[in-house]
């Protein structure tokens, strides 16, 4: 009983980290594509500013009550040092293909030297941005 138990604790870890090893390639593809792309969706980006990019949509309830003022919280502890450019997913959806969206919010760090350094799939919480945005800000 306690050996079948261990197996199936084993299988289960294998199974989490080939998941997470997969999410964790899956990120760096869609970087290394937004690398190699022409940022569709950039325009208004100001040279020389990190900048975060926020995908979100209408009917985001995550993306309204924790996302959004944690990106705001952000803002306003970097004021002129960050730029914040929003685009609605459902509206924009050849965008959010572009940048690899499957849901919202989904948020890219964006450094200084206008390349994406970051992806936040889901919430992210101001100190985890605050923290990713200190390396390239």
């Amino acid at each position: 009983m306690t050996t079948e138990i261990f197996i199936r604790a084993l299988y289960a870890l294998a199974i989490a980290g080939i998941g997470i090893g997969v999410y964790n390639l899956t990120n760096r593809l869609v970087l290394r594509r937004a690398l190699n792309g022409n940022f569709l969706g950039m325009d208004d980006l100001k040279p020389g500013i990190a900048a975060i990019l926020y995908f979100t949509s209408p009917t985001c309830v995550p993306c309204k009550t924790v996302q959004r003022p944690a990106i705001q919280s952000v803002k306003k502890i970097m004021g002129k040092d960050l730029q914040v450019i929003e685009i609605d997913a459902s509206a924009s959806p050849e965008i959010a293909d572009y940048w690899g969206v499957l849901s919202v919010p989904t948020t890219f760090i964006i450094g200084k030297n206008g390349q994406p350094a970051h992806i936040n799939h889901g919430v992210t919480l101001e100190k985890k941005l605050l923290s990713q945005l200190e390396k390239y800000a």
